[in-house]
């Protein structure tokens, strides 16, 4: 990066204003997405028509052309030219239409003698970008909208919380949450839950939709199950158009089958709470994208809509967003419901496939099976195992195939502690964190012979293992086998399920989510413990090994001051410089400090030594306090997003299975030693791809257990930005205009 560039990002401001504002139905981390408007020096106006902490609203005087004159006449006078918008579809729908009128607006007012020629000419142009903040995720052209996985955690807790109680009095449950024209909500939900049946607007069910939901749920009780959940989208209808209410499914369950039946109606707890992590972060990176966006817009460039794109931002053309998003709401209107989940998305109609795979496909019952495909779970415990094992379980049981689980890792393999497991063996694991099959961080290695062996007893002809960097690196072991062992020639996929996010070949790991939210969560509740004492600064330990992720991600959601890690190499000049701008801090309304420490950045800078450092430099100023968070960030439920990660990755992992071993059938056996027979299935920017765990071998820093690039590490100048360091800010990489077919086309299939 060359010094103009970054000279550039530090006065590309100056002289410019911007408005933000926040519009329509109140969305979890909007807030969020204010944090970053002040780092380029230019003047920024909150619109108090709308958004979190500056308020919400949907203005009714905006949808007439005499309110879009005034809010015209109010952006001129103040010289302003560039709007963030920060809302739902309706919000940036009005947002286009303001931009396409903005020449005759300003016609208009000079007409009627409220604005000058002088000042008609400065304004002449409307530089507009759009922030899409909805629970719904009902915008077309990001993968997530600002808001639904907040919405998501209050969902998943209430359904968590039903479960329970519906086990003890064998009940059936029916929940209804949001999404009058998108199940994007319901959809997500019963994927997280294991629901019985999902009723969305985008598909309704077939016509003889009453005898299909009462034998499933018949099927449910008679397999063992205590319980059965229906979620139902408050938009939901059949093939005529007509609404499916919750109290239709509760009388039709209660006059068919007998079962004590009741309804929850979630209402609006799914808009309030504390934003998740993902919220969090996600509204603080499109913040600092927006903008960039705005102020190096020009009178020639298109209304953008800044989205997500797998974890890639991306900026699309707000019109192109805006129509498709009407088409979607058109197809549905005229009853072509396969149009509408097409111009939803590809991600969109994966969860509905597996969702329907793993809830609507009845088992099959045949005493030959066409393969058998042994599950494990290897290293440390993760939330979401459970979850990546029962879809595992459940596709290779569709597909036909005989599967047998593995307790204690590659132990286990080699003691022979395999049994085969059907159906209901899985039944509820989805919510549970921890490991049921039980995790160990031994490597397969020192027991060859006896893994050969069982393979060989148990006839496994193919492997999928659920870990860390132990699978990983196990992973290449087996590999190293083949030479010696023919029995270690099958297929195996290793699907990355790590707190540490350190499994290269995957920007995202299983669990990694869920130890980003026990952290945040608890860094809330510390900075609530000062509020009263006030002059406090926590010095905060993640966990993480060598690997920053978590001390990052959470210091980017929690509002760190700090936050040290392996990668980013500190001194103690730089220890010094983060006590003096404390100081400086303290003299603020904000009287409290946070300090995140990655558990291994440093072997002389320890929790303890940074802890006496600050408590001596801030004598007098502050006091300190400290806390090392340990193994409860691999506790707890796993998160909606980790749940539904794993499920989808689980049954990828599956399917990929199932090819590669009919692919190396051969002479009557499986015979795999290709590198493409052993691959690690991981995000990588914007798709699901399987890669050999030979070719990451070269990418991979194994004295630190770390990939040797790490996406995240780019956000880190905005962590600094945000606790107000007086650091430059990169913009020689940022995202492009594209084009919504485009990205379309590109999407992930998570």
């Amino acid at each position: 990066m060359t010094h103009e560039e970054h000279h550039a990002a530090k006065t590309l401001g100056i002289g410019k204003a911007i408005a933000v504002l926040t519009s329509g139905g109140d969305a979890q981390g909007k807030e969020k997405a204010l944090r970053g408007w002040y780092l380029t020096g230019a003047r920024v106006f909150f619109v108090h028509e709308g958004g979190t902490v500056i308020g919400s609203a949907r203005c009714k005087d905006f949808r007439d052309r005499e309110g879009r004159l005034r809010a015209a006449h109010n952006l001129v006078k103040r010289g302003i030219t560039n709007l963030c918008v920060i809302g739902g579809d309706g919000s940036l729908t009005g947002a286009d239409t303001f931009r396409s009128e903005w020449s005759d607006l300003l016609s208009d007012l000079q007409k009627a003698g409220k604005i000058t020629e002088e000042e008609a000419t400065k304004s002449s142009y409307l530089n507009i970008v759009g922030l899409v903040g909805s629970i719904d995720n009902d915008f077309c052209g990001t993968d997530m909208t600002i808001g639904t996985d907040s919405a998501l955690h209050r969902i998943i807790e209430i359904v968590d919380a039903i479960t329970t109680t519906a086990q003890s009095h064998q009940r059936t449950f029916v929940l209804e949450v949001m999404g009058r024209h998108c199940g994007y909500l319901a959809l997500v939900t019963s994927l997280s839950c294991g629901a019985d049946w999902v009723f969305i607007p985008e598909c309704p069910p077939d016509d003889d939709w009453e005898e299909h939901l009462c034998r499933r749920l018949s099927e449910t009780r008679t397999r063992g199950s205590r319980l059965n959940i229906i979620i139902v989208a408050e938009g939901a209808i059949d093939k005529n158009g007509k609404p499916i209410t919750s109290e239709d499914i509760k009388n039709l369950v209660v006059k068919r089958l007998g079962y004590d039946t009741r309804v929850t109606v979630l209402g609006h707890v799914q808009r309030g709470g504390t934003p998740s992590a993902f919220d969090r972060i996600l509204g603080s990176r499109m913040g600092v994208e927006a903008v960039m966006a705005l102020l190096e817009g020009t009178p020639d460039t298109p209304a953008c809509v800044v989205s997500l794109s797998g974890n890639q931002a991306v900026r699309l053309p707000l019109m192109e967003c805006v129509q498709v998003t009407k088409d979607v709401t058109k197809a549905m209107n005229d009853r072509r419901f396969d149009e509408a989940m097409k111009l939803r998305g590809r991600s969109f109609m994966n969860n509905w496939e597996v969702y329907k795979l793993l809830a609507h496909v009845r088992p099959p019952v045949t005493k030959g099976s066409t393969h058998t495909v042994a599950v494990m779970n290897v290293g440390a415990p993760a939330a979401g195992m459970n979850a990546a094992v029962r879809s595992t379980v459940r596709i290779g049981l569709i597909q036909g195939n005989r599967v047998l689980v593995v307790h204690d890792g590659f132990e286990g393999l080699a003691k022979g502690q395999i049994e085969e497991a059907g159906w209901s063996y899985v039944g509820g694991w989805t919510g549970q964190g921890g490991s049921k099959l039980g995790t160990k961080r031994t490597l397969p290695k020192k027991s060859f012979e006896q893994i050969s062996a069982n393979i060989t007893k148990f006839n496994i002809q193919g492997l999928v293992i659920i870990g860390g960097f132990e699978a990983y690196t196990g992973g290449l072991e087996l590999m190293e086998g083949r030479k010696l062992f023919d029995e270690l020639c099958i297929p195996f996929v290793v699907i990355p399920a790590t707190v540490s996010n350190n499994v290269p070949g995957s920007d995202f790991s299983v669990g990694a989510d869920t130890a980003l939210n026990t952290i945040c969560t608890t860094c809330d509740r510390i900075k609530q413990s000062a509020a009263g004492t006030k002059r406090r600064v926590f010095i905060i330990e993640t966990m993480g090994g060598y690997c920053g992720y978590l001390a990052t991600m959470a210091g980017l959601a929690a509002g760190a001051d700090a936050a040290y890690i392996f990668e980013e190499p500190f001194t103690i000049r730089d220890l010094q410089a983060n006590v003096e701008h404390l100081v400086q801090k303290m003299r603020t309304t904000v009287k409290r400090g946070l300090v995140l420490r990655n558990e291994k950045c440093n072997e002389n800078y320890t929790t303890d030594f940074i802890f006496n450092l600050y408590s001596e430099e801030g004598k007098g100023i502050f006091d300190s306090r400290k806390n090392v968070l340990g193994h409860m960030q691999q506790g707890g439920s796993p998160t909606p997003f980790d749940r539904n990660f794993a499920t989808k990755m689980g049954a990828k992992a599956m399917n990929w299975m199932s090819g590669k071993i009919k692919e190396s059938y051969r002479n009557g056996r499986i015979f795999a030693n290709t590198p493409d027979s052993g691959c690690v299935l991981g995000m990588r920017k914007r798709a699901l791809v399987f890669q050999p765990v030979t070719e990451l071998k070269d990418q991979t820093d194994f004295e630190h257990r770390i990939p040797k690039e790490q996406w995240w590490l780019k956000l880190r100048p905005i962590l600094k930005i945000l606790a107000k360091y007086e650091i430059d800010l990169d913009t020689s990489e940022h995202a492009h205009l594209e084009h919504i077919s485009r990205k379309r086309s590109g999407e992930t299939s998570i």
